[in-house]
């Protein structure tokens, strides 16, 4: 690199010389005026090119001027580089970064100070309904016309969420969406959005089971409370002795029954699922069902239903024993608790194309409603509250067999129809069926 001063002087020497060889001493002050001029023109127009060069340096290679507009065209593309490395490692951090949350289950909003989408994610426009692309830009009061989000915007309280309905929810399907809003850096806001319509629905379960195990209890206790009261402050003969003290015994063994079914939902639920080192023959399974439910339907029916056992393929099945007996002696007992006396309950197995195993249970009793069938498996739902109390019902049988069924790795299916009858299908999974004997 030649130093520009140098390179001044020997323009400027350059110029004198030519004048000094031909004899003109006079020339020689012009001549040196003459080669600054020229090397002021050419360093410019080297300026120039790297000023134009500096303007857009990735349009154009960088220029080969010399001099120390070289050195500063070097150091200006090794700072280049260097940003540009800076700038393509930032670009990736934020691109991770929006991946990460467009992968959240929440959604994220990015509020200008006007109220404007500046971004957002896609869970954001599912929770909300709009684009998330196509409405950048708009008005956010604009696209949720919720009454209640619009009064927490006008609010400005934004201490705690606002819950309003998702763009999913329709009548018997609820969709409860929170919202809440951050502000940030100079007005903007940062937009939250979180689908709490399992939390809700697990909440109002909870508010439905306590009050309902409060019934549940309340009522068998009332009629002990009656008779005992009863009893202490009336002379009763002892034949009307003996029968309220059968009617005591009658609410003691429903009080019974229901805190064991409590207790079989608590321990299916808190424990982990059985594997499958214990293996239980489905015949023998089913003929000890099958007899319980004989001993109920002579109980109530005085034996006068057909309950007939269709015998399946000889198979082994893996799980809990007394789950899957539990199981299996609910789905009969509810069978024989709604179907009249003279009707018929047809009970087996069978295997299916994929190896797995299905039991059931099929009555010719009166049949559910197609809008009840959703429902038939959360804890105290009762089709007719009060005939599932004169048969003795807890409520809570179907809650075990669906649990049973989970803990195995299978499920239960119902199909009704009103005025023909029912059938409930547990089914187990290929890895717990051996077919014959399993060892």
């Amino acid at each position: 690199m030649i130093p520009r001063t140098f390179e001044l002087l020997a323009s400027m020497a350059a110029g004198a010389l030519l004048p000094l060889l031909w004899g003109h001493l006079g020339w020689a002050l012009a001549g040196t005026v003459v080669g600054a001029v020229a090397w002021a023109v050419i360093d410019d127009r080297r300026a120039q090119r790297v000023l134009a060069w500096l303007r857009d340096p990735g349009g154009q290679p960088p220029p080969e001027v010399g001099s120390v507009w070289g050195a500063v065209v070097d150091r200006a593309r090794r700072e280049l580089k260097a940003r540009n490395r800076k700038a393509r490692k930032s670009q990736a951090r934020l691109q991770e970064f929006l991946a990460a949350l467009q992968a959240s289950p929440n959604g994220v909003v990015l509020l200008s100070k006007e109220g404007t989408i500046e971004w957002c994610n896609l869970m954001a426009g599912e929770h909300l309904g709009f684009d998330a692309k196509r409405d950048l830009g708009q008005r956010i009061r604009n696209l949720v016309r919720d009454p209640a989000f619009i009064t927490y915007l006008n609010q400005r309280d934004f201490s705690r969420p606002v819950e309003i309905d998702g763009r999913h929810a329709r009548p018997g399907h609820p969709q409860r969406i929170a919202v809440q809003i951050f502000p940030y850096a100079k007005g903007r806001r940062l937009m939250l959005t979180r689908d709490i319509t399992a939390i809700e629905l697990a909440e109002a379960m909870r508010r439905d089971f306590v009050a309902n195990v409060s019934h549940e209890i309340r009522s068998p206790l009332t009629v002990i409370s009656g008779f005992v009261e009863t009893l202490q402050t009336l002379n009763l003969s002892d034949a009307e002795r003996a029968h309220f003290l059968d009617l005591i015994a009658q609410q003691a063994q429903r009080l019974h029954t229901l805190v064991d079914d409590l207790l079989t939902l608590s321990r299916l639920e808190g424990s982990p699922a059985p594997d499958d080192a214990q293996w239980v023959a489905a015949n023998e399974l089913l003929l000890e069902a099958v007899a319980q439910a004989q001993a109920l339907s002579k109980v109530l029916h005085g034996g006068e239903q057909s309950l007939v056992l269709q015998p399946g393929p000889a198979l082994d099945v893996a799980g809990a024993r007394n789950e899957l007996l539990s199981a299996l002696s609910n789905l009969l007992s509810n069978a024989v608790r709604y179907t009249p006396a003279h009707g018929r309950i047809e009970v087996g197995w069978r295997l299916l194309p994929d190896e797995g195993v299905e039991f059931y249970v099929t009555d010719n009793g009166p049949g559910i409603a197609p809008e009840h069938l959703p429902r038939l498996t959360e804890r105290f739902y009762r089709v007719d509250r009060s005939r599932s109390r004169e048969s003795g019902g807890t409520g809570l049988g179907l809650a075990i067999v669906k649990h049973v069924a989970q803990r195995h790795g299978g499920q239960l299916l119902i199909d009704s129809q009103v005025g023909v009858g029912s059938t409930f299908r547990l089914r187990l999974p290929p890895a717990r069926v051996c077919v014959g004997p399993a060892g």
